[in-house]
């Protein structure tokens, strides 16, 4: 039999102990809810992926996933300022990273 091990964050923790309470019966939907500041209906979903999966699916799916924001690998704003732009402001270099680089970077230099 193996054992799988999986890692919750506290406030996913409080989650499981809300609607532990809800499926026995100590707690109405709607207070869960309001407990955990989502809908009703967003209630109605986790209980039924806790009934169907067990307490693990609770647990962020997107956990060791990488950022949907992160930089691209072929380059790296301060790798950029540092090498071509070493002397500018913050706001200079924004510009010019703007300017002149605005679909290689992320969406804070490319707006």
């Amino acid at each position: 039999m193996t054992q799988e091990i999986w890692t919750m964050s506290a406030r996913e923790l409080d989650r499981l102990a809300i609607l532990e309470r809800v499926e026995s019966a100590g707690l109405r939907q709607a207070q869960a809810a309001a407990e955990m500041g989502v809908s009703e209906r967003h209630v109605r979903r986790l209980l039924q992926r806790l009934r169907g999966q067990g307490r693990a699916a609770l647990a962020s799916r997107r956990r060791a996933a990488p950022s949907n924001r992160r930089l691209p690998q072929r380059l790296r704003a301060l790798a950029l300022l540092r090498e071509r732009y070493p002397d500018f402001g913050p706001t200079l270099a924004h510009v010019k990273l703007h300017e002149r680089h605005r679909g290689e970077l992320s969406a804070p230099f490319s707006g």
